[in-house]
């Protein structure tokens, strides 16, 4: 019996997750790539623009297309948009009243307050009313919403990092939420393919730097998801650095307890250990490493596996939480496919490394 293929189509396939999203569909056996689209690019043979994908069956016949509505409509049952943010609206909303799929890894539905995107983003939201039709696709917390949604908002690399370690830990009441601490380090791919000259290779390499201080775009949906899991707002300090590697995330949280549980420092280590392991026991692609061994990026490149490891300090009566992650995979194309497997009812790892 043939095995069942979707139709799919990457806007924006050229940059550095849209080249992601072409490695990792080329392999998922469910696939079928019918369109991939560049302005750049437009015309050319996808494997003279990528060499690397020559092997597989289906690059040989993919070819670069400008982007339409109309031709994703005619082509795809899902449409990837790997494109800034601001621009992927334009095909998302037209593309979704139409019943496709849209998985957007942009940040142009990922916040559900307008007015919190005009003062992130500094500038109106061109689709306000849709803002509360996408789902946050963070799969190991809204896997449920996933499968209904016509509409997946991917969330942002950093958020990552620091939502799926903390999420749990709010839910359950074992930190205070006023004291969230998060200090990240990523590598250059995080900026997109640009040739701005604070990102030329002369400029990053053989340097370390923060950036976007103190209101980093990501702080919006951080945020807001942590105040969902809270019940109530939350505002946090998160630092972003540029660090001289190609791909990768690390952060680092500081997290203190609730006072009930301050003055049992070793029952409340105790606690959070239980919580995050019970939380994540069953999670494909969530490593936790406890305090046995701390998280690193070169265990997770190229994979759409997060590593939670963490320490804690009795001196300071705080935990230390680390994650590392790939910004490109779990960051970004790997964590949309895996949204996909849940949508369309597929193993959740299918296509992807764990």
């Amino acid at each position: 019996m043939a095995e069942k293929k979707v139709n799919v189509a990457i806007v924006g396939a050229s940059g550095y997750s849209g080249e992601e999203l072409v490695r990792l569909l080329l392999e998922h056996p469910h696939v079928n790539l019918s369109v991939l689209t560049s302005r750049q690019y437009a015309g050319q043979p996808m494997i003279s623009v990528f060499p690397r994908f020559e092997g597989y069956n289906q690059a040989a016949n993919l070819k670069f297309s400008n982007p339409s509505v109309e031709l994703l409509s005619e082509k795809a049952e899902v449409v990837f948009l790997a494109l800034p943010h601001g621009i992927a609206a334009e095909f998302a909303v037209p593309l979704a009243k139409k019943g496709i799929t849209v998985i957007d890894l942009s940040a142009d539905f990922r916040i559900n307050d307008p007015a919190v995107y005009r003062d992130f983003y500094e500038k109106d939201h061109p689709e306000p009313e849709w803002l509360a039709k996408s789902v946050y696709g963070l799969p190991e917390i809204n896997r449920a919403a996933i499968t209904q949604a016509t509409l997946i908002a991917s969330p942002g690399c950093y958020p990552t990092s620091i939502l799926l370690p903390t999420i749990p830990l709010i839910k359950a009441g074992l930190i205070d939420p006023s004291q969230i601490i998060a200090n990240s380090m990523s590598g250059v791919s995080g900026a997109g393919r640009n040739v701005s000259t604070p990102f030329l290779y002369v400029e990053c390499n053989e340097s370390l730097r923060p950036y976007g201080v103190p209101k980093h775009r990501h702080l919006s949906e951080i945020e807001q998801e942590l105040g969902i899991a809270n019940g109530a707002p939350v505002v946090i300090e998160f630092t972003p650095h540029l660090v001289p590697v190609s791909r990768g995330i690390l952060t680092t949280l500081y997290l203190k307890p609730p006072v009930e549980e301050a003055n049992d420092f070793t029952h409340w280590i105790d606690s959070v250990t239980g919580c995050l392991e019970t939380f994540y026991n069953d999670e494909p692609f969530v490593r936790i490493t406890g305090d046995k061994r701390l998280p690193d990026t070169k265990n997770v490149i190229n994979t759409n596996t997060i590593e939670i490891g963490w320490a804690a300090d009795k001196r300071t009566k705080r935990i230390r939480i680390f994650s590392a992650e790939d910004n490109l995979v779990k960051g970004a194309s790997g964590q949309a496919i895996q949204s996909f497997n849940i949508k369309f009812g597929f193993k959740e790892t299918t296509g992807l490394h764990i």
